[in-house]
C-alpha cells in the first residue's frame, strides 16, 4: 500500500476545489474529481471519506491562513483601541470581499442545507471569528476602554457594522469595489458608530 503525502492530499484538493467551483456541490462526484487529478477512487477514498468531508476540508484549507492571519491584527497590545478596531476591520474587510473568498462564500451559502455542511462551516468560520472578537473585546472592557456588554453580542454588532455597506452587494452578486480607500472610509465609519454604542460610560464630575 502506498504511504499517503502531503503532495498528493494536496493535488486532490486543488481538483476538488475546481470541480466544486464548476459543477457545485451537488453536481460534483468523486469519479469527477478522480478523473481531473488523475487518481484511482481508492487513493482518493484513502485521503477523503465522503465527498462532504472533502468539501469541507476544500474550505478549510482555502481560509485557514488567512483567518489566522486576519485575527492575529486583534493586538490587545495596542493601547489605542479605536485604532486597533479599525486595524482590525481593514483586514477583515480585505479578507472576506477578495475574490477567492467571494467564491469559497457563495459556493457555502449555495450548499449549507446539505449534509452539515453549514453548520460545520460556520463553526470553522463566522463561529470562530465571533469568539476571537469577543475575547479581544472582554479585554476592553475590562481595561476600561469600552463600557461593560455581552462580548458575544457587541462582536456580532461589529462584525455587521464592518459588513453592512457589503453584504447585499455581495450576496446578489453585484460589483463590489474592494479598494483599499473604501475599506477604509467603511471601516472608519463603522468602528464610529461601535464606538457610539460601546464606548466608555462617561460618569458626570
Amino acid at each position: 500500500m502506498r504511504m499517503k503525502t502531503e503532495a498528493r492530499r494536496q493535488a486532490i484538493l486543488a481538483a476538488a476545489t475546481q470541480v466544486f467551483q464548476e459543477t457545485s456541490f451537488e453536481g460534483a462526484s468523486m469519479s469527477q474529481i478522480c478523473l481531473r487529478v488523475g487518481y484511482s477512487k481508492a487513493t482518493l477514498y484513502s485521503y477523503f471519506s465522503s465527498k462532504e468531508e472533502l468539501f469541507i476540508e476544500v474550505i478549510s484549507s482555502a481560509i485557514e491562513a488567512e483567518f489566522l492571519a486576519t485575527h492575529d491584527t486583534l493586538d490587545t497590545s495596542q493601547a489605542d483601541v479605536v485604532q486597533a478596531l479599525e486595524t482590525f476591520g481593514r483586514r477583515l474587510l480585505t479578507f472576506l470581499y477578495s475574490p477567492q473568498l467571494l467564491t469559497v462564500r457563495r459556493l457555502v451559502v449555495s450548499e449549507a442545507a446539505r449534509a452539515g455542511i453549514g453548520k460545520k462551516c460556520f463553526e470553522l468560520g463566522p463561529q470562530r471569528s465571533e469568539t476571537e472578537i469577543a475575547a479581544f473585546l472582554q479585554y476592553h472592557m475590562t481595561a476600561g476602554k469600552l463600557r461593560q456588554a455581552n462580548t458575544h453580542i457587541a462582536a456580532q454588532h461589529l462584525k455587521g457594522l464592518f459588513e453592512a455597506e457589503w453584504i447585499d452587494r455581495s450576496l446578489f452578486q453585484m460589483p463590489i469595489d474592494a479598494s483599499e480607500e473604501n475599506i477604509a472610509e467603511s471601516v472608519h465609519q463603522a468602528v464610529a458608530v461601535f464606538m457610539r454604542a460601546y464606548g466608555p460610560e462617561v460618569r458626570p464630575s
